[in-house]
């Protein structure tokens, strides 16, 4: 994963398999925070998606690490990524602590945040 000056992340599948990239990131806009509203793209939870040996693998934060929904959005995450990219797809949780400027631009507007 490396990101930009605006902090937008750029996934190791942007270079290994563009061809699935718009289609995966549409497919996890449908997996929403229920508390915020907002989805996991939006939010910048997804971290890196890597596809190696015909899987993929999410890397993947909460915006809390007790969030309640937490197992519940996983779980979707990876159904929904399966889904997109048609190959068996795990999650991995990273350790870094979720921050405001993950967010895609202007996704934070409704919040008085940009």
């Amino acid at each position: 994963m490396s990101e930009t000056a605006k902090n937008k992340v750029i996934w190791q599948i942007e270079s290994t398999h563009p061809d699935l990239v718009d289609r995966l990131r549409e497919t996890l806009r449908q997996v929403v925070d229920p508390e915020i509203g907002l989805n996991i793209i939006e939010l910048g939870l997804v971290r890196d998606v890597v596809v190696e040996n015909n899987q993929a693998t999410v890397h993947m934060i909460l915006t809390t690490p007790f969030c309640p929904y937490g197992p519940a959005m996983l779980e979707m995450t990876r159904a929904k990524a399966q889904e997109a990219l048609k190959i068996p797809t795990i999650i991995e949780m990273g350790a870094e602590m979720w921050d405001f400027s993950y967010m895609e631009e202007g996704a934070g507007a409704d919040w008085g945040m940009w």
